[in-house]
Order: C-alpha cells, then sequence, then structure tokens
C-alpha cells in the first residue's frame, strides 16, 4: 500500500497538523454512527501531539481510547504506556473519553492478553484511527526483530486481538496489537521525529526482509494508506 510523507518544520507544527487530522477523523466516525476509536503509541515521541490533541473540541464522551502496545507493567510504573496516556492526552477536553488498558492484572502475561483481547473486542476493529511510533532498529508497536512471536505478530490471517511479545532489548514482556488489528485503520499513521528516523525509515522502504524491520510490514501489506508523520 502506498504511504505519503508528511513533512514539518519543527515537531510542535506536526503535533498540531496531526491533531487536526486526527480530531477530523474522530468527529466523522462520531457522525457516522456515533462513536470512535483510536488506538495510539508510546514511547517519549508522542507526548506533545498528546497535549494538543487533548484540547480539541470533538465529543470526547464518545471516544474510546487504547495503546497499540503495552509493557507487562502496572498503570504506576513509569514506564507504562498507560502512565503517558494518562499525563498526557486524557487531560482537557479529553478527560471524559474512556480508556480501555491492554495491562490486565493477571499472574502471567498471556493471561494479561487474553484478558485485553477480550477487553478490545468491545471497542470493535478496525479502528477509526492508530498512531503507530517506529525504533531505532525499525520496530513499531511491540514487533522485534528476534521476538517470540513475531512471525504471528505480523502475519495478516492472524485473528484480530492482543498477543504477547517477548525480545532481547525489549525488557519486560510486552502486550501487543496483531498487525492484522492495526492494518485497515481509517486513518493510519506513522509518526516519527528526528533525523536518524528519517534514516531508519529510508532504510525500511528498500529491500529486506520483514522480519528485519518489522515496520516494513506496516509500509508495505497495510490495506490503508500510510500516512508518515515527520519532523526533524
Amino acid at each position: 500500500m502506498a504511504s505519503t510523507l508528511h513533512s514539518f518544520a519543527s515537531p510542535a507544527d506536526l503535533a498540531g497538523s496531526l491533531a487536526d487530522k486526527v480530531a477530523d477523523t474522530l468527529s466523522a466516525a462520531i457522525s457516522a454512527r456515533g462513536t470512535a476509536s483510536i488506538a495510539v503509541s508510546g514511547g517519549s515521541t508522542p507526548k506533545a501531539f498528546f497535549q494538543v490533541l487533548s484540547t480539541r473540541d470533538i465529543a470526547w464522551d464518545k471516544v474510546t481510547i487504547t495503546l497499540v502496545d503495552e509493557r507487562f507493567v502496572p498503570a504506576d510504573n513509569a514506564r507504562s504506556n498507560h502512565m503517558l496516556v494518562d499525563a498526557n492526552l486524557l487531560q482537557n477536553r479529553a478527560k471524559s473519553a474512556r480508556f480501555v488498558p491492554l495491562y490486565q492484572p493477571a499472574a502471567a502475561v498471556e493471561e494479561a492478553a487474553r484478558l485485553a483481547t477480550e477487553k478490545s473486542a468491545e471497542i470493535g476493529i478496525p479502528f477509526d484511527v492508530v498512531i503507530l511510533g517506529m525504533g531505532g532498529d525499525g520496530h513499531t508497536a511491540s514487533f522485534f526483530p528476534g521476538g517470540s512471536n513475531l512471525a504471528t505478530a505480523l502475519d495478516a490471517s492472524t485473528p484480530r486481538g492482543v498477543i504477547t511479545m517477548e525480545a532481547e532489548g525489549a525488557g519486560e514482556p510486552r502486550l501487543t496489537f496483531t498487525f492484522s488489528s492495526l492494518q485497515d485503520a481509517a486513518l493510519l499513521v506513522l509518526h516519527i521525529e528526528g533525523e536518524g528516523k528519517k534514516d531508519v525509515l529510508a532504510k525500511a522502504e528498500g529491500s529486506g526482509e520483514e522480519a528485519d524491520m518489522p515496520i516494513r510490514a506496516i509500509l508495505r501489506r497495510a490495506t490503508s494508506p500510510v500516512e508518515i508523520y515527520w519532523a526533524p
């Protein structure tokens, strides 16, 4: 599927433009069927975007927010993506949105994934908006090179839902939506910042195996066009 690169002079410019695009997409979904959904990435990159999006004037009480992936840690852990969303997105006007976490209290990460799949079924897929990030190794969501369930994660025939992922360098075990769950959002965005990430993107867009740079699966096989938002 073709991708479109949107380049901005600064992260602040990117955050404002992306917030406008996402707000318009969510509002259109609400107008069409009364509800809207968005799955967002973690890490430090989306903080400014989250903060701007939280101020947009849309019917947030009709929006459900979840994460594309999460560490197997409670919400009060500093490494939790849930904490990042709480502090930066579920603020201002967006306080009235519904949030569905991926982390579920469980003795094992596999059980947490099963519970998260049940919870996410209440949202309905495809999502209206999916915001992905990308690591320097070409991972996205928690699709890590060498990951324990990478082939399952990238298989478009894998049932929609949440699976586990463990990989060297990933730290805690991860919970991640499958490629099949993310690929057909009405708005599918790859949000990256910095010259280094642009170099990684250029490499990912070249030849090579998806297993070596899993972002290639999104760029090559997503059934929705990929909107790439980049700023230095």
